[in-house]
């Protein structure tokens, strides 16, 4: 069961984002343009100990196909994920979310990995990172695995920069694949709370 607040008269300030993030919530937008908060019960993230990589995965990042990067694109990125694509037709992801995040990202919070082919931006994901946590928000995909690619760096950087918890708030077949597990709101808060004691840097 979802728990949901409207908070339409909130304007979505770098402070108020960050204080829902420790708390374990976050913001998306209706069809209307609507803010409302979502506190998942379960919620799903990802263990960083337990990303699956794929035969096909594995020989995809052997053959280099793909060139990797960190916040080389953010505004690109975001409003890729924010264009609609085959079943995702409508977006949550609204003029005033992207402005909120980007924000976020100028102030060192909000973060983007990008996946490139020949120079074009095929793929790659953004989220907010504070303390041990980071907040997955988004993926889009333009060529086949490229997601996947940014998520697979994403794993092996937080793992090298000491962090704790990597959420990816729903979860879905995709990310079941990927190794996502489902936690009760209670327990997902209590690892949030240990991770807001980590001061891992992105």
């Amino acid at each position: 069961m979802r728990v949901r607040v409207c908070a339409q008269i909130m304007e979505l300030t770098t402070e108020l984002l960050l204080s829902a993030y420790s708390q374990g919530m976050f913001p998306m937008a209706t069809s209307d343009a609507r803010i409302r908060w979502y506190s998942p019960d379960p919620r799903a993230i990802i263990p960083l100990d337990r990303f699956h990589v794929s035969r096909s995965l594995r020989r995809l990042i052997r053959a280099g196909t793909y060139t990797v990067t960190i916040d080389a694109a953010f505004p690109d990125v975001i409003r890729a994920c924010a264009q609609p694509a085959e079943g995702r037709e409508e977006t949550w992801i609204s003029l005033e979310i992207i402005s909120a995040y980007e924000r976020l990202h100028e102030i060192g919070f909000a973060h983007s990995v990008e996946t490139w082919l020949d120079g074009q931006l095929v793929g790659g994901l953004y989220g907010v990172s504070l303390r041990g946590l980071f907040a997955g928000e988004s993926m889009f995909s333009r060529r086949p695995s490229a997601s996947k690619v940014a998520l697979l760096f994403l794993v092996e950087h937080l793992r090298l920069r000491k962090f704790l918890l990597l959420d990816v708030q729903f979860q879905t077949a995709h990310l079941k694949n990927l190794g996502a597990v489902e936690l009760a709101r209670s327990d997902y808060l209590n690892l949030l709370g240990k991770a807001m004691t980590i001061h891992a840097r992105f």
